[in-house]
């Protein structure tokens, strides 16, 4: 079924070939601000750094205080890390950067 206007399908690394449907205006403005922020090198910014880096760079109408950030940090993170737009390096805690 195609993408309605106000939601978009995206995927999980973690899970693939398992999508989920969410408020495309939210994961678009995610999207945008995290690779903003995203170094192309690795090790890149664990993900504590990124949503500090990424939250002057969202909207208070979309995300209200920094509200639910978190949540769509995870959720954007592992679409494109799915679609190898980003990925992790290697070890502990998670990094991530632009491929």
């Amino acid at each position: 079924m195609p993408d309605s206007d106000d939601k978009i399908t995206i995927g999980n690394v973690n899970h693939p070939g398992h999508s989920e449907r969410v408020d495309r205006a939210k994961y678009m403005a995610m999207h945008d601000a995290l690779l903003a922020i995203l170094p192309a090198e690795p090790p890149g910014l664990s993900v504590a750094e990124a949503k500090e880096a990424l939250l002057p760079h969202l909207s208070q109408e979309l995300f209200p205080g920094g509200d639910k950030a978190g949540w769509w940090l995870k959720a954007v993170h592992l679409d494109l890390e799915s679609k190898k737009i980003i990925a992790r390096a290697k070890g502990s805690p998670v990094r991530l950067h632009k491929l």
